[in-house]
């Protein structure tokens, strides 16, 4: 897929977000990408930051925690507690950022059809205000960012295997 690929971002109810993206890879690999701590930093958040993997314990019950770093030092945590690891189908996880109150429930499922799998991230979120909260952050702009460049890892993954 090309850059002009974008998530779709919907509100199903007062306290949720539906992203909908899909993805030219196999969903092993859509999945790897969500769950291998050495491949998180070369697509997730925006390119003017660094991620760091803290630590990223992918079983149910396990935690993770990124940093996202910018030129200037600032830093934003993420983190978050693995709920149910379905591998290649289903992830379901907590997150939050590290000062904020209110984690959020995500549940992504991946689903593979002719060679495409489309990515589905249901947010739950504990309130309406939490959601616009997340919304106003500017979390789908860092999404769209993120995506583009899951996109050129899935490239350069698919381009070293063949």
């Amino acid at each position: 897929m090309n850059s002009n690929n974008r998530a779709v971002v919907t509100l199903p109810s007062e306290n949720e977000i539906l992203i909908t993206r899909v993805f030219a890879a196999p969903r092993e690999l859509v999945f790897r990408a969500h769950t291998d701590p050495l491949l998180i930093p070369r697509w997730w958040g925006p390119r003017n930051t660094t991620t760091i993997v803290d630590h990223m314990d992918v079983r149910p019950g396990g935690t993770y925690r990124f940093v996202h770093r910018t030129p200037d030092g600032f830093e934003v945590v993420f983190r978050g507690e693995f709920r149910e690891i379905v591998p290649h189908e289903r992830l379901v996880q907590t997150s939050e950022m590290e000062g904020n109150p209110g984690a959020l429930l995500e549940i992504m499922t991946f689903t593979e059809r002719d060679g495409l799998t489309t990515l589905a991230a249901r947010e739950v979120c504990p309130s309406r205000e939490v959601r616009d909260a997340v919304l106003a952050s500017g979390m789908e702009e860092g999404l769209q960012e993120s995506y583009v460049r899951l996109d050129e890892l899935f490239a350069s993954e698919q381009a070293a295997a063949s």
